[in-house]
């Protein structure tokens, strides 16, 4: 049972990693969700303050996410459209890969000032808000990354010092 939980437990943190990056998986909720699987083994002793703190970890993130680009736009005079734009160009990114790596980059700022310019803004309040949307947009998901990767990184450590009793037949 323990490889079994080990297995999910690792792809959680696979799918944490690359949910830093879609707009459709939370990240670090299921990064945390490896965590737990990984402490419910029989090798891994129960460690529940470790588990509350990653998990309020994670809840914040998550409402950071969403502030986070709310308010770059709000501090550039953007408005929802540009938030709407960055996300479908995300997605446009994401899934049409023409601009290979650079696109991650490139649909959300094009995306917000489409959005932007849609809500009748001009050229000039159009760049600016997409501008800060965009900034707003990295933030979080350099956040959420770093969080996804330290979670990661955890789960490797306590694999590792407890290898002897989830991995028996390597000793």
């Amino acid at each position: 049972m323990d490889l079994v939980l080990i297995f999910f437990g690792l792809l959680c943190m696979i799918l944490g990693v690359l949910g830093s990056f879609l707009p459709v998986l939370p990240g670090p909720p299921i990064s945390w969700v490896g965590l737990l699987l990984l402490t419910l083994t029989s090798a891994v002793p129960d460690n529940w303050w470790f588990l509350g703190i990653t998990a309020a970890v994670a809840v914040v993130v998550v409402g950071l996410d969403y502030w986070i680009p709310a308010m770059g736009t709000k501090r550039f005079g953007g408005s929802r459209a540009g938030m709407i734009g960055t996300t479908l160009g995300l997605l446009v990114a994401i899934i049409f890969p023409v601009l290979g790596i650079a696109g991650i980059i490139i649909w959300p700022f094009l995306g917000a000032v489409v959005g932007e310019l849609i809500n009748k803004s001009n050229s000039q309040t159009a760049l600016k808000a997409a501008f800060g949307s965009f900034v707003g947009f990295l933030t979080g998901t350099f956040l959420k990354f770093l969080v996804s990767i330290i979670y990661f990184g955890l789960f490797l450590s306590k694999a590792w010092d407890y290898r002897s009793g989830l991995f028996p037949w390597f000793d």
